[in-house]
């Protein structure tokens, strides 16, 4: 296996969130600031790894009927212990993404990766595939969030960048706002992956 390549994937040719569009619940409500899309990403990619290892270790032993909810059952023991890291650590993110954490069992990422990459193949190249997707899912939850924040509240990280007269479009940290810059940020995308790919151009 191609371990760079499957890096590559996992951040540009399918991004899970620009490319796949896998996981949009989180990709739209979390992103309201750029920590907090990387919180999130981080998040998700701690199970991804987790669960993407555990699943491939035992993916001879799981009886193919009910190998959906034993994935269910890994993921779901991996964002519990994820759910109370950030409780115990990082307390302030921990309650900005709320809800949002426990909801990261149903991500359809996760069991995604579990069911076409882990279960079939051995230990490494899963966490290569779970590393990969996981740091493509948070940059891009990291991007929006940044684009988002920017001209919503005028700051990145928090940061503020224009000083006190600039006004901030509030839309864009309002759901329309996701929408807006979710669908700008995929169109941005297209244009300069078909500039750079010939076979892609019209």
């Amino acid at each position: 296996m191609d371990y760079i390549k499957a890096l590559k994937n996992g951040v540009l040719d399918e991004n899970p969130a620009f490319v796949q569009l896998l996981g949009m619940c989180p990709t739209l409500a979390v992103t309201t600031s750029a920590i907090n899309g990387m919180g999130m990403g981080a998040a998700t990619t701690a199970v991804l790894l987790g669960s993407n290892l555990v699943i491939s270790l035992l993916r001879k032993v799981i009886p193919d009927k009910i190998r959906i909810p034993a994935f269910i059952v890994v993921i779901a023991t991996f964002v519990t212990i994820i759910d109370m890291f950030m409780n115990a650590f990082a307390y302030d993110l921990y309650r900005s993404l709320g809800l949002f954490i426990p909801l990261i069992v149903v991500n359809c990422l996760i069991l995604g990766r579990a069911e076409s990459f882990a279960s079939k193949n051995a230990p490494l190249p899963s966490i290569v595939d779970g590393l990969g997707m996981g740091v493509g899912f948070t940059l891009a939850l990291t991007i929006l969030g940044m684009v988002r924040e920017l001209f919503g509240a005028g700051s990145i990280f928090g940061f503020s960048l224009f000083g006190e007269a600039f006004k901030p479009a509030l839309v864009m940290i309002l759901p329309p706002g996701a929408f807006i810059a979710l669908g700008l940020l995929i169109a941005l995308i297209n244009v300069v992956t078909r500039k750079h790919d010939p076979k892609k151009g019209v």
